[in-house]
């Protein structure tokens, strides 16, 4: 196992473009102007101080790229995770667009790898400020260049950004992810754990935490557990839980924390679709500040299906178990 000492003057990418194999980087406290691809396997990524350790860029939706088109959602991320079994812990991760209604949307984190943990993160920007890949199926041919349809992309998007064969399990424990409109996206299995998620102020007078995009055929989409939904500025029952992206999104939320700014309906159906008939969205043992009155095409979880998915997000964190023992990487603890 290689381990590395890094500081804001040193070249990251371009160290990180040498790696031939799992790696711990330690990064001295400091702010870091990098936008940064982490494409080995088993990188761990660890900041001295959470608050302090900062990897910042600006990219986003709207902006002209050098290629003649914009950047596009998929291009605007500050660090995008392709290396399988990587890891980020003890720092931050920050797209520094504040005004997501005028430039599009701004993605902090992008992951697109069969298996990603991120401890005592935080994630910050406006719209889009996580995305879990694999992407929905549509838009991977959409976006490669496979047809001659002219309404479609050119295969803009790097091949390993784009696509992934199988699903992806991520884990998120004790993050502060901070967005407005639709901050959490993709369709990762993906485990929420004593996290934060924090809705901040947005012009557009509402807002949504996750909008799933999940196969019918995907046992599990988003988990959270245990976390807390807070108020960053958004205004009382201006925020909604989910909303669909794909037809089948699937979340469920146990024992979660509500402030007054999620709307007591809970979920929306996105837009004019009928994704209300589709969706796959549950909760149980929700801890509300305000009475709650949630979509009837949502539902309330079992205690047999509380204990399942528990069983499941304990299954994920062995994955780690097993890939460390296989590959000699040095992974995080995991609980």
């Amino acid at each position: 196992m290689d381990v590395l000492h890094l500081s804001p003057n040193d070249d990251i990418q371009h160290i990180l473009d040498k790696l031939t194999r799992p790696t711990t980087i330690y990064l001295r406290a400091g702010e870091y102007r990098n936008k940064l691809w982490i494409k080995c396997d088993g990188v761990r990524l660890v900041g001295e101080n959470r608050e302090t350790t900062v990897i910042s860029w600006d990219d986003f939706a709207r902006k002209p790229h050098p290629d003649g088109g914009e950047y596009n959602t998929f291009r605007t991320y500050t660090v995008c995770v392709t290396g399988n079994g990587c890891s980020l812990e003890n720092l931050t991760v920050k797209n520094g667009n504040t005004d997501a209604k005028k430039v599009g949307q701004c993605v902090a984190l992008s992951v697109n790898a069969p298996l990603f943990l991120a401890r005592d993160v935080d994630l910050i920007s406006e719209q889009d400020t996580l995305f879990t890949a694999p992407f929905p199926d549509d838009l991977v041919v959409r976006y490669s260049g496979l047809t001659d349809d002219p309404a479609y992309y050119d295969g803009f998007i790097p091949r390993p950004q784009l696509y992934m064969q199988g699903g992806s399990v991520q884990l998120y424990d004790n993050c502060r992810i901070y967005g407005n409109v639709d901050f959490i996206f993709g369709c990762a299995e993906a485990y929420f754990e004593n996290c934060r998620l924090i809705s901040v102020r947005d012009e557009r007078s509402h807002g949504f935490v996750c909008a799933p995009a999940h196969s019918l055929k995907q046992r599990r989409g988003y988990v959270f557990v245990n976390c807390a939904f807070e108020d960053g500025g958004a205004g009382e029952g201006s925020v909604f839980l989910a909303r669909p992206w794909r037809d089948f999104g699937k979340c469920d939320f146990i024992d979660c924390t509500l402030g007054r700014h999620i709307s007591p309906q809970l979920y929306d159906k996105w837009n004019d679709t009928y994704r209300d008939r589709t969706a796959r969205f549950a909760d149980g043992g929700l801890r509300a500040a305000a009475p709650l009155d949630p979509v009837a095409w949502s539902r309330r979880l079992s205690e047999g299906e509380r204990e399942e998915i528990l069983a499941d997000c304990r299954r994920a964190h062995k994955l780690w178990e097993q890939f460390a023992r296989q590959t000699g990487a040095d992974m995080p603890p995991t609980q």
